[in-house]
């Protein structure tokens, strides 16, 4: 008897990083439980090195989590909506969707523009959240799914349960990450034998900052257990970096990165230690033992998941999604003895 063809499945998460972070167990199941299904993925360019070394490839060495990718610049469009350029673009995406047939959507943002690129798909099974995060996505599914879970992991495991509703439910995996040869390269070079832990001051918001002197003297302290502690900063983040520095009495370094680097020095690291930020996310997916400083955001659904960590959060924290400027109050209550404590505490587990 003939088999039925195996689906050719696309993932829809865009963005940030932190999110396409927490999407990537529940794709990296899927493919473990069912590997001769064709799996792509939709992306903004920023977050493409986190699935491939080669973004522009079919699947290869570089690019083991997904047959292909599909680079989508919303945010670029945004800035200039009815530029030639834009609607240039947008043209060429929607015959690339299209063109590749798809049987199965699965939206893992739930946003407006996520919900219109898994439209221009014309694939007829397009599943996504009961309750998404922009509600007038809702009306572009076919399929709703009523979330159980806390986490963001936990929700997007049961999206990509959907697509097989008749099949043992995927259990978490850790993500597939591709190998960049050149990042590897400067991640050793970087580290030359040193122990590492990156401290990661940034964050999108700026009430999700714990204050950079605090991991300055983290880092001092650092120094004496053994380690020497790199500061991470992503783009726009020099001052908060080069202020940790000079805190640390300058025991620390500075450490901007791509991140295909970044990927690189984490699997390389002892520890890392930042607020509800991406590479703290990319930190715990690595298996990297993490402590996590948090405060407007609730860790249950947000903070490090199945990896070695600890996560800070004073009781009187609120969950507040604004973007305020200020770090939070509740975040500021956190010292840096605590964190310390909460370091040593983890690694004498990692080390049980």
């Amino acid at each position: 008897m003939n088999q039925p063809p195996s689906p050719r499945i696309l993932i829809v998460r865009l963005s940030a990083m932190g999110d396409v972070l927490h999407a990537m167990p529940a794709v990296t199941a899927l493919r473990a439980a069912h590997p001769d299904a064709h799996i792509a993925w939709a992306v903004e360019p920023a977050w493409a090195p986190l699935l491939s070394a080669n973004p522009g490839a079919k699947r290869h060495e570089s690019q083991t989590l997904v047959d292909q990718l599909h680079l989508i610049p919303f945010r670029k469009w945004a800035r200039a909506p009815l530029s030639p350029t834009t609607l240039r673009e947008t043209r060429a995406i929607r015959r690339e969707l299209a063109a590749a047939k798809y049987d199965i959507v699965v939206d893992m943002q739930g946003s407006v523009r996520s919900a219109w690129a898994m439209r221009w798909t014309h694939a007829p099974r397009r599943i996504g959240e009961a309750v998404p995060r922009e509600p007038l996505a809702r009306f572009l599914f076919t399929e709703r799914v009523a979330h159980r879970g806390t986490h963001v992991i936990e929700q997007d495991l049961e999206l990509a349960d959907a697509i097989f509703p008749d099949a043992p439910p995927l259990e978490y995996l850790p993500p597939i990450f591709p190998r960049d040869a050149a990042a590897e390269v400067w991640a050793d070079t970087q580290l030359a034998g040193r122990r590492a832990a990156i401290l990661l001051p940034g964050a999108g918001w700026g009430s999700k900052r714990w204050p950079p002197a605090r991991y300055g003297e983290v880092a001092a302290a650092l120094a004496q257990r053994g380690f020497h502690a790199f500061i991470n900063v992503g783009p726009g983040e020099a001052t908060l970096g080069e202020a940790a520095v000079a805190d640390s009495r300058n025991s620390a370094t500075l450490l901007p990165a791509t991140l295909a680097q970044l990927i690189a020095i984490l699997r390389r690291s002892a520890l890392a230690i930042g607020g509800d930020t991406g590479p703290l996310h990319l930190a715990s997916a690595l298996q990297v033992p993490t402590v996590g400083i948090y405060g407007p955001t609730d860790p249950a659904r947000n903070g490090p998941y199945h990896s070695p960590h600890r996560v800070l959060r004073h009781p009187e924290s609120r969950r507040d999604h604004g973007r305020h400027d200020e770090p939070e109050a509740g975040l500021l209550t956190i010292t840096p003895h605590e964190v310390l404590a909460a370091v040593d505490d983890l690694l004498r587990e990692v080390a049980a």
